[in-house]
Parts: C-alpha cells; structure tokens; sequence
C-alpha cells in the first residue's frame, strides 16, 4: 500500500519517522481527500438545498453524488443514508426518535457488554426517561459472545431491539452478526448495528447485513471529523418523527405547526458538514480504488505478524482471543501502567492510545483495569511493528530494574 499518499505518515518524530497506531480512534486521511475538502472550500463553498443560485447548485450536486457513492459503498439505496455529526448522533437519532416511538415501560433493549460508551449511553437516558430495562450479551473466557445467552435474551417476549457492535473496539473480535440478526428477525426484534470499526476493514453490505439501522463514522476510513453514516430501512424512516427541529428539515412551517420533509432529509436539520461530505466520498473513491481484497488482505498478514511477535514477549497479555478479530490489540503489560506506555512511546513517536477506550463498562466485566491499545491499518507495516515492540521491551526492562 502507497503510504506516500498519506502526508502525516511522511512527518519525523524524535529523530524517525512517525509511527501510527490509534487508527481504532480516527484514521489519517489521503492526499485525495485533503484535496477534495480544500476544493469544496476554494472553488465550491455555498449551502445547499436552499439558494438557486449556480455556485449553491453546484455544491448540492457535489453533496448528493457524495451520498449515492456512500450508499453504494455499503449497499444501501441514497434516500436510507442520513448524514450526521458521527456514529454517537446516529445512535442517538434512533433512540430518541424510533425508541421514544415505539418502546415502553418495561420493554427490553439488548446489547452486549462489549459495547463502546455511544451505544450504551443513549439506551440509559431512555432507561431514566421511558422505563425501559437493558440487559446485557456476557462474554465467553475468550471474549467472544456467549451466543447460548444471547439468544436467550432475544427469546425473552420483551425484548424489542438489539443493539450491537459489529466489533468491539477494544477486543477487536468480529461478532457473529448473521446468528444475532437471524434470531432477532424470528423474533420481530428491530436491530441497530455499530459498524464503527469496521467500516475501515470490511465489506459492509447494509442490505445482506438486514438490520434495521447501521451506523459508522467517517473519520475511521479516512474521511474528515465532524461526519457519521446512518443508515436506514426506508420502510421504518418513514415512520420515524425527525429527531432535530430546524432549517432543511421541513416541507411548510406556519405559526402553529410545520410538516417534515421526505427521508432523508427530514432527520438533517441545519446547515450539513458540506465538505465533510464530499471529502468522505474522495475517501470512499480511494478505498474502492485500492480494493477490499487488497486492503484486507494486507491487513491480515500485519495481524497475523504482529500476533506472532506478541507471543514472543511473555511480558504483555492481549485481552481476548487471538482469531477472527480486526487489527486492534489492547494490551496489559507486567509492572508497566498503560498510560505511562503511551506517553513514553508516545515520546519515541509511536501513537497509541491508553485508558478504558469509551468502553468502562467492559473493562469492569473483565476486571482488567485500563489497557494499552494499539490499532493498525493498510498504511501501516512491519517495520513499525517492530519498532513497537523494541520500545515497549526497553520501557519493561526500565520500569522492571
């Protein structure tokens, strides 16, 4: 992979180059999609939807190409894609707006222990407003799901919705989704996946998946902060009352009263993140050009190396199984705190990330403590790997004299 395409990776830190692993957290971004965004706002910068003018045209057409190769890029149809500030406000979108429709007291919302603070928080505020209940998939010794519970969960005639993490983005495990969504369709469950972290490593298909609603971040596949991806099945968007009130969302507004406008629009009120937009869909463009196979397969063999050098230095455990996961490793290191780690490497130049990673409550359930978490893309390579692995020895052979 042509890391000469990625400008940050070319910048010298404490005398190398730098090293990046928190990609789990945002991803570095592609001359391409510098590019675009520094062209919307040279050359294109005007609100859209609204002005008829040919400056304000223009950047409409741009905006609206932009989703329709976002939809295609996860299988779904442009009026299923709603653009938002992040997966959090997608998550939000469908608790505040579908979950204070359609639950009550007492109803069951399902999700796992594993999932990252955004799809957990939303579902306590609707415990506290609605009386809903929560309960929780528990983890095997391995981190995988203990799916005997789960589909004990989804059976219970309360349950109403799961909610679930494709990937956790702690464990990097991938979870069984096609058993999940199965069980919860026979059972008229609606479901919501958090496709967060994988949408930078897999081949989502929003149609085969058949969830109801899906979720992702733009800044996690290269494209700008500030942008999240929800999708939703046409059929229940309809249904679904706009969860922000203002401009862009409405087809008449009077002194009394106002009527919303069609899907999706209806549910993006305000001036949209224009350049955002498009620059997520430079991002899409460069994914596609480099191809799933290529990117996954690359992928694989850094998890595979990096797996291989980690079981050659017994001081570092890897929280959860070693196969089937993503290329996020969160570590616990012998007489070494992880947020020391990551300020120390930090300081030779390799970028990672320490603490509870938005997901306390699994930390808890393990009993682990805060964890080192080092996450890895295409760009990255196994020279860096290395180089990891040689400070990381150097700090436990310091702090363990």
């Amino acid at each position: 992979m042509n890391r000469e395409d990625f400008p940050i990776l070319k910048r010298s830190w404490s005398g190398r180059t730098l090293v990046y692993f928190d990609n789990a957290a945002t991803s570095q971004k592609p001359q391409t999609v510098i590019k675009a965004v520094s062209n919307y706002y040279r050359r294109h910068n005007s609100n859209v939807h609204r002005a008829l003018n040919p400056l304000a045209e223009e950047a409409t057409k741009y905006y609206e190409e932009a989703r329709i190769k976002i939809a295609n890029f996860i299988g779904a149809d442009s009026d299923e894609i709603i653009f938002t500030r992040g997966a959090t406000e997608g998550i939000n979108l469908v608790a505040r707006s579908w979950g204070e429709e359609n639950l009550k007291r007492g109803d069951l919302v399902i999700l796992t222990i594993a999932e990252h603070h955004a799809n957990l928080v939303p579902w306590l505020q609707l415990k506290k407003r609605l009386g809903i209940d929560i309960a929780y998939i528990e983890l095997k010794k391995d981190g995988s799901l203990d799916l005997t519970k789960a589909k004990s969960l989804i059976s219970d005639p309360r349950a109403k919705l799961i909610a679930v993490t494709q990937a956790s983005n702690v464990l990097g495990i991938i979870n069984p989704l096609d058993k999940l969504l199965g069980w919860a369709k026979k059972n008229g469950l609606a479901s919501l996946v958090d496709a967060s972290q994988t949408a930078a490593h897999l081949d989502l298909n929003f149609k085969e998946l058949d969830c109801d609603f899906l979720v992702f971040s733009g800044h996690k596949l290269g494209g700008p902060t500030g942008l999240g991806v929800f999708a939703g099945k046409r059929n229940i968007l309809t249904l679904m009352p706009p969860f922000l009130g203002g401009g862009d969302m409405i087809n008449e507004v009077h002194q009394d009263s106002f009527t919303s406008a069609e899907v999706p629009y209806r549910f993006e009120a305000g001036t949209p993140h224009i350049a955002g937009v498009i620059g997520l869909g430079a991002a899409i463009d460069y994914i596609s050009n480099l191809s799933w196979k290529k990117i996954i397969k690359e992928e694989q063999v850094l998890t595979q190396y990096f797996l291989k050098v980690l079981s050659t230095h017994p001081f570092v455990r890897l929280i959860g199984r070693s196969d089937l996961r993503l290329p996020i490793f969160s570590l616990v290191i012998d007489g070494l705190h992880p947020h020391d780690a990551a300020d120390l490497l930090g300081r030779a130049g390799i970028m990672l990330r320490a603490g509870f990673h938005c997901a306390q409550p699994l930390h808890e359930y393990l009993s682990c403590g805060p964890t080192l978490r080092v996450s890895l893309s295409f760009y990255n390579t196994k020279e860096e790997i290395d180089y990891f692995f040689e400070k990381l020895t150097d700090l436990y052979r310091s702090f363990s004299a």
